[in-house]
């Protein structure tokens, strides 16, 4: 089934409500038992902040994204904000911080994809069925204060 733009919207909407109601803790819509963060960035057009739920798997002190979308041919709008705008906020259970956004390629990006789709194995099927792109990885890592 593909969904509308606004169906995504509004799912989102009743997630990121769940997440923050339930100290990042989101049981309905599919999502039971799998790590979401709130991911935050700055519109790539129009500067605005986007706000969208996303499952991650933790690499040391960072959070790794797959921006799949579905299996998509195209890259999801997240995605390309983060390449325009690499300084993001993260939402992680109780937590809000900022962050950066790298994105890993050759035999990091692989390790990365791989530790993904073990612990969520949509992934790995994404991967198998989306021939027109590769499915960029993302790395988040907590922007530290030195003052």
């Amino acid at each position: 089934m593909t969904r509308s733009a606004k169906e995504w919207n509004d799912k989102n909407t009743l997630v990121m409500e769940e997440f923050r109601a339930n100290a990042g803790i989101v049981v309905g819509q599919g999502y039971r038992g799998m790590p979401l963060l709130i991911l935050t960035t700055t519109g790539a057009k129009s500067g605005q902040p986007r706000e969208i739920p996303l499952c991650y798997v933790p690499d040391g002190e960072g959070y790794v994204l797959i921006a799949s979308k579905g299996g998509s041919p195209t890259h999801p709008d997240w995605y390309h904000n983060l390449v325009a705008n690499p300084e993001v906020t993260l939402e992680v259970g109780l937590e809000k911080f900022q962050a950066i956004a790298t994105l890993p390629r050759g035999t990091e990006r692989r390790r990365l994809y791989d530790a993904m789709a073990v612990e969520m194995p949509f992934f790995a099927e994404y991967e198998r069925t989306t021939t027109q792109r590769e499915i960029p990885v993302v790395l988040l890592k907590r922007v530290t204060n030195t003052d």
